[in-house]
C-alpha cells in the first residue's frame, strides 16, 4: 500500500522548506502531517498518540526555530514523529521501528536534527541545559530548548535540572507539554497542581486582562519597563499558583496557552526567543489529537499495533490453536492470587501499571497496590520501607529502567538485607525500542551485589513458582525475578504454586558429550535445539539452572564431573552474566572444559522483531544448534589429528 503525503507536506523536506510555507497554510501542514502519521502507523505500526498530540508544537517549533543549529531536545522519543517526518526522513518512515530500519526515538547517529538520544524521560532539561551551558562558554548564540511531557516531569532529574538551571544563568526554554498522560494517566501532586493552574476561571481571565492590560501601558520617564515587570510579577503571584513552584525555581513562566492552536504557538515561540534566561511555556494538549479514538482510549492508543484507520479496529494475530500468556499477565494475576492468600503483599510499579499488569491488583486491591509515577529511584526506596515493616512487596519495573534505581538497590535494599521482591519486566531484548529499552545487564549488576537472590523461570509456571517462593516467611534476602516481554509456552498456565528451594536448578534431560545449561525463558531455545539435534544422532544434557545467583553448585559439579563441553544460554549480556558466573565456578573448582557463552554481544543490539534480534545475537535453537556441532565436530578433528 502506497502511502503519499499531502500537497505541502511533499514539498517539505526539511526544516528550511517548512519556512517558505505561508502562516496562513500552516494549519493546512500540521493537518497533513497529522494524516501521514495516521496513515502510516495504522499500516507499519509504532507509538502512535503522543505524536498526534505535539502536531502543532512540532511544527511551530521548526517554523520559528533555526534548526539544527538551535537545538530540539524531545522527552520522551514518543512524541517526536512528526520531527523526524519534517527533517528529512519523510520517505523513510516506513521503516520506522523496523529492523534496520529509522529508530523509534531521537538518535543522534540517525540526523543532525536529532540533537540528543532519548529513550528514557525526563532528561531532556538536564541536557538542554548542558547544550546551553556549553552555547554561552563557546559565544554561540544558540538557542536550546527541551520539550517534556508532564508524565516525564514527574520524576525527580527533572526538577534536578530545573533547580540548576535557574541559577545557571542560560538562554534555555523549557516547553511543558501538558495533557495529563505519560503511558498511563499520571499521577501524583503535580498532575493536580497542573489541573489546577491550567482550569482556574479566576487565573486564566484576570492572566489575559492583565496581558492586555501590560500591552497597553505606556513605557516612558513615568513608567518605566521596570515597574511594568514588577506589576506583572506582582499580579501574577496574586492569581497564578505556578508563580510558588516554577517562578520560585527562577523560571519565567508563561501559560497556560492551547498546544493546538498553530498561530498562538507560533507567536509566543518568537516573543519568547527575544527574552533571555530560563522560561517555561506550559501548553495544553491533547494526546491522540485529531484521531478521536485515541483522543476517548489514550492508554489503549499509546501504541496499538496495526489497525484500520477507518474503523479503528486494532488487528490481532489470529492463531488456530490456543496461545500461551504474555509473562507481564501471568505476572499480574498470580500477584492477585497470592495477596488473596498473603495480606502482608504490596505491589509498586513507576508508572508502568498497563505494561507491568501491575492494573489488575490496582483494580481490585487499590490500597495495596501503587503506580508512584515515573519515579524508580522512589519505586526501589518506598519498597524498602514498605518492606522494614513487614511487608511483602514486589516491585515492578522494567528491567532497562531498574538501571535509575540502581542505588537505591544497593543502598537501600541490599545492605540492609530487606525482602524486596524485584520484577524485572522486559529482560534480555525487547524489540521494536531499541538500545534504550532492551534490558540487557541486570543479571551481571546484580550478581555481583551481596545479599541478591537473581533468579529466571523458563516459563509460566516457574515465574509464579518463584512469586510463590519470593513471598514466604522464610525468604529474607531481596529477590530479583526476570523475565521477558511477551508471551511464554503454555497455554494452560495456571499451576500450583510450589515453593523452589533457592539456589537450585533442574536437570530436565540427560545427555552424553555436551551439555546445554540455560538461564530463564531461552531454555526453550534449547529445547528446541535438542529435538533438532537429535534427529542427527546428537544428544545433547540440558539443565535449567533457574538461579544465577546463588547458583547451584551442586548441579554443577555433576556437569563438570562428566561433560567437557558446556554452552551457557541467556538472554543477557555475556560479560558478566550467567555465563560468567559458571566460568568462575568451573576456574575455582579447578575444572577443565570447553565453555561457549551464547547471549547479548559487547556491543549496543539495535531495534528489530523478537525473532530478529535473537538471531543476530546468535542465541536462538539455530545458533545454539550450530555451537554444539561446532563443539563436537573440532572435538573429533582434535581426536583425528
Amino acid at each position: 500500500m502506497e502511502i503519499t503525503p499531502g500537497v505541502l507536506l511533499k514539498k517539505i523536506n526539511n526544516p528550511d522548506d517548512l519556512k517558505k510555507v505561508s502562516r496562513e497554510e500552516l494549519h493546512q501542514v500540521c493537518n497533513e502531517l497529522r494524516q501521514y502519521i495516521i496513515d502510516v502507523v495504522s499500516v507499519h505500526g509504532g507509538h502512535f498518540a503522543a505524536s498526534l498530540g505535539v502536531v502543532e508544537l512540532t511544527v511551530a517549533l521548526h517554523y520559528v526555530y533555526n534548526t539544527p543549529y538551535d537545538q530540539l531536545v524531545w522527552d520522551v522519543g514518543h512524541q517526536a514523529y512528526g520531527h523526524k517526518i519534517l527533517t528529512g526522513r519523510r520517505d523513510n518512515f516506513i521503516t520506522n521501528r523496523k529492523y534496520k530500519g529509522l529508530s523509534g526515538f531521537p538518535k543522534r547517529s540517525e540526523s543532525e536534527y536529532d540533537t540528543f538520544g532519548v529513550g528514557h524521560s525526563s532528561t531532556s532539561i538536564s541536557a538542554a541545559l548542558g547544550m546551553a551551558m556549553a552555547a554561552k562558554y563557546k559565544g554561540e548564540n544558540r538557542k536550546s530548548v527541551a520539550i517534556i511531557g508532564d508524565g516525564s516531569m514527574t520524576a525527580g532529574m527533572a526538577f534536578e535540572a530545573m533547580n540548576h538551571a535557574g541559577v545557571a544563568d542560560t538562554d534555555m526554554l523549557v516547553i511543558l507539554n501538558d495533557n495529563c498522560m505519560s503511558i498511563d494517566p499520571n499521577v501524583g501532586a503535580l498532575k493536580e497542581y497542573l489541573t489546577d493552574i491550567s482550569t482556574s476561571p479566576t487565573y486564566n481571565k484576570v492572566r489575559d486582562d492583565v496581558w492586555k492590560l501590560l500591552g497597553k501601558l505606556p513605557v516612558g520617564k513615568t513608567f518605566t519597563r521596570e515597574m511594568a515587570s514588577k506589576l506583572e510579577t506582582s499580579v501574577k503571584g496574586m492569581v497564578n499558583k505556578s508563580s510558588n513552584l516554577f517562578e520560585a525555581l527562577h523560571f519565567r513562566y508563561f501559560g497556560p496557552i492551547d498546544g493546538h492552536n498553530i498561530s498562538k504557538l507560533v507567536d509566543t515561540l518568537k516573543d519568547l526567543k527575544k527574552i533571555p534566561g530560563p522560561k517555561l511555556l506550559h501548553i495544553i494538549t491533547t494526546k491522540g489529537k485529531g484521531y478521536e479514538l485515541a483522543e476517548k482510549d489514550q492508554t489503549k492508543w499509546h501504541a496499538p499495533g496495526l489497525f484500520d484507520k477507518i474503523t479503528g479496529e486494532i488487528y490481532k494475530k489470529q492463531h488456530l490453536t490456543p496461545q500461551p500468556i504474555k509473562y507481564q499477565d501471568v505476572f499480574g494475576y498470580t500477584i492477585i492470587e497470592l495477596a488473596e492468600m498473603n495480606d502482608k503483599i504490596m505491589g509498586v510499579t513507576p508508572a508502568m501499571p498497563s505494561g507491568c499488569s501491575l492494573k489488575y491488583m490496582m483494580e481490585k486491591m487499590p490500597h495495596r497496590a501503587f503506580d508512584v509515577g515515573i519515579c524508580e529511584q522512589h519505586a526501589a526506596t518506598l519498597s524498602a520501607g514498605l518492606a522494614t515493616q513487614g511487608m511483602k512487596v514486589f516491585c515492578n519495573i522494567y528491567s532497562s529502567f531498574m538501571q535509575r534505581a540502581y542505588d537505591q538497590v544497593v543502598h537501600d535494599i541490599a545492605i540492609q538485607n530487606l525482602p524486596v521482591t524485584l520484577c524485572l519486566d522486559r529482560a534480555g531484548v525487547v524489540g521494536d525500542d531499541g538500545p534504550t529499552h532492551h534490558g540487557c545487564y541486570d543479571i551481571a549488576y546484580f550478581r555481583c551485589i551481596p545479599n541478591m537472590i537473581v533468579s529466571a523461570p523458563m516459563n509460566e509456571q516457574e515465574l509464579r513458582n518463584l512469586m510463590f517462593t519470593s513471598q514466604l516467611e522464610t525468604t529474607k534476602n531481596p529477590f530479583v525475578i526476570r523475565y521477558p516481554r511477551g508471551e511464554g509456552v503454555m497455554p494452560e498456565w495456571k499451576t500450583p504454586f510450589e515453593e523452589i528451594k533457592i539456589g537450585t536448578g533442574r536437570k530436565i534431560n540427560d545427555g552424553e558429550e555436551i551439555a546445554i545449561l540455560s538461564f530463564g525463558h531461552p531454555g526453550n531455545f534449547a529445547q528446541a535445539a535438542i529435538r533438532e539435534l537429535k534427529t542427527e544422532g546428537i544428544n545433547p544434557a540440558h539443565y535449567d539452572m533457574r538461579f544465577a545467583k546463588p547458583i547451584d553448585e551442586k548441579l554443577l559439579h555433576e556437569v563438570f564431573a562428566k561433560y567437557n563441553k558446556i554452552i551457557t544460554v541467556e538472554d543477557g549480556t555475556v560479560v558478566g552474566g550467567f555465563g560468567s558466573a559458571v566460568v568462575e565456578f568451573m576456574v575455582a573448582n579447578n575444572y577443565t572444559a570447553t565453555v561457549k557463552m551464547l547471549g547479548i554481544p559487547d556491543r549496543l543490539v539495535e531495534h528489530g522483531t523478537l525473532k530478529e534480534l535473537h538471531r543476530e545475537c546468535e542465541y536462538d535453537a539455530q545458533a545454539i544448534a550450530a555451537t554444539a556441532r561446532e563443539m563436537l565436530q573440532a572435538h573429533t578433528q582434535s581426536a583425528v589429528g
